[in-house]
């Protein structure tokens, strides 16, 4: 009798967390009590922002992630809103641009100076007022450049032009009750949603109808989650008649009955998922848990695999997901999470076991990168485009932060003003041009070409060469050859 087929395969069976150590953590950070189940933490490549308590409206903490230790009460805040803030998120397409949801009913979203906050950031580059109750929910859309969807506790969902500051869609009519959250698809051409009245809802937001729904995803009265996958499938959080936590998920095909269907523990807190679409994982954090399981998503029964769980000491009073492009590739990370506790920000990080030094690109496959796939109006006319994807074999360089800047412009006229007779490129033509001096600047110049295009052609050539060795290398190592 053979037992090789007891264990299942998977290059994620050993994933182990590892939080870092105490003098890389981020100390003495007053982390909001506000009563909402948001994340009250978000993280990219450059920063970390963290909703904190403030007296007299809301603010969030952003830090250069560089800026480990003790956190200086003074520290500057960004505290433009009047009320508690609930929801914040980077965009995806500007490291430097973050966006907030408040009590004050308001979305504001920020330009972060390149190195971080020398003064208290008051004023945002816009503000977007169209609810009436608190705004618990921002979300940037995946691929479209400027495109915000925000959600309330009015039950409406807007998305915003934030380019123009217009609103963009309303949708008021879907969601009967209070909505949990909200999560984009891969292209961004449908969200679904979580919401109180136990419903899971996939809608698609530039038609404005509800493509499918699921009543009763989850029979508790408690808190839900729905996130989609990369795939087009829906991973639910949420708790059983029996109050007992449960996580499932769901073919948008058929929603009569989910694929999968796995009860966890009888706590109280909302389970909040994080996913992973390069290497198909889900990491499911309760709040006020200790732990942080992880579940690999794959084609076969039962399609949601138990790999393993963190464990430590402290509950968590929130988290927050590093992307891709922010890991540390050259020591196996496949993902960092910011643990938020009463008083501090405490990084966990990710590591499947390896020992070779080499670029793993099992683990690493093409990302999404910073680069948005449509402009605002391609995405309104009609158009989808999955993200632009890079690799991180490079151990990625990141690109120059353009400003975000906002036109007010007439939404009924777009006529342009035509260029006058004297345009900067008539000009230019006309400039003098000393030619004598330039044969000789020509000369030299053609020599650096020349010098340029000899050492491009021996870089290529040695990269082809390192590349091959690369390869043989992991031939060796894995027992091929």
């Amino acid at each position: 009798m053979s037992f090789r087929k007891v264990v299942r395969q998977s290059k994620f069976r050993h994933v182990f967390g590892q939080p870092v150590k105490n003098d890389q953590c981020y100390e003495d950070i007053r982390v909001s009590r506000v009563t909402w189940d948001s994340t009250f933490c978000a993280v990219n490549p450059k920063f970390l922002a963290v909703i904190v308590e403030a007296g007299g409206g809301g603010a969030f903490l952003v830090l250069p992630l560089s800026k480990t230790g003790r956190i200086d009460k003074a520290y500057p805040t960004v505290c433009g809103h009047t009320g508690p803030v609930l929801d914040i998120d980077w965009c995806p397409h500007n490291d430097e641009v973050i966006a907030s949801g408040s009590e004050d009913c308001t979305v504001m979203v920020w330009q972060i100076p390149e190195n971080g906050l020398a003064s208290p950031l008051t004023e945002p580059v816009v503000v977007l007022e169209g609810h009436t109750k608190r705004v618990g929910i921002v979300t940037w859309h995946p691929t479209a450049r400027n495109v915000l969807l925000s959600a309330g506790c009015d039950n409406v969902v807007l998305i915003w032009n934030v380019g123009t500051a217009e609103e963009l869609y309303r949708l008021d009519t879907l969601h009967p009750d209070l909505i949990y959250n909200v999560s984009w698809n891969r292209n961004g051409s449908l969200f679904c949603s979580a919401c109180k009245d136990k419903s899971v809802r996939i809608i698609d937001p530039r038609r404005g109808t509800l493509v499918a729904e699921r009543e009763k995803a989850h029979e508790g009265a408690r808190p839900m989650r729905a996130i989609f996958l990369a795939d087009g499938k829906v991973f639910t959080t949420g708790f059983s008649r029996m109050s007992e936590r449960q996580l499932a998920l769901w073919d948008p095909e058929n929603l009569e009955e989910p694929m999968a269907l796995q009860e966890l523990d009888s706590s109280n807190g909302a389970l909040l998922p994080f996913y992973d679409p390069d290497t198909s994982v889900v990491y499911v954090c309760g709040k006020g848990d200790s732990s942080i399981r992880y579940f690999e998503i794959t084609d076969e029964p039962p399609y949601v695999h138990f790999l393993n769980t963190f464990t430590s000491k402290e509950p968590q009073r929130g988290m927050g997901s590093m992307p891709k492009r922010g890991l540390e590739v050259s020591k196996c990370e496949i993902a960092r999470f910011y643990k938020l506790h009463e008083r501090k920000c405490e990084p966990i990080v990710m590591t499947v076991p390896r020992k070779s030094d080499l670029f793993q690109d099992d683990l690493y496959p093409d990302t999404a990168g910073p680069e948005a796939a449509l402009e605002a109006e391609e995405w309104v006319s009609g158009r989808d485009a999955a993200p632009i994807l890079i690799s991180l074999r490079e151990a990625y360089v990141p690109s120059k932060q353009r400003d975000l800047k906002v036109s007010r412009r007439n939404v009924l006229s777009d006529s342009r003003p035509s260029g006058g007779p004297t345009s900067p490129a008539t000009t230019a033509d006309t400039a003098p041009s000393s030619s004598l001096a330039g044969a000789g600047e020509a000369g030299k110049l053609e020599e650096v070409v020349q010098e340029l295009r000899a050492l491009r052609a021996l870089v290529k050539a040695q990269g082809e060469r390192i590349g091959r060795l690369e390869e043989q290398l992991g031939r060796l190592e894995n027992g091929d050859a």
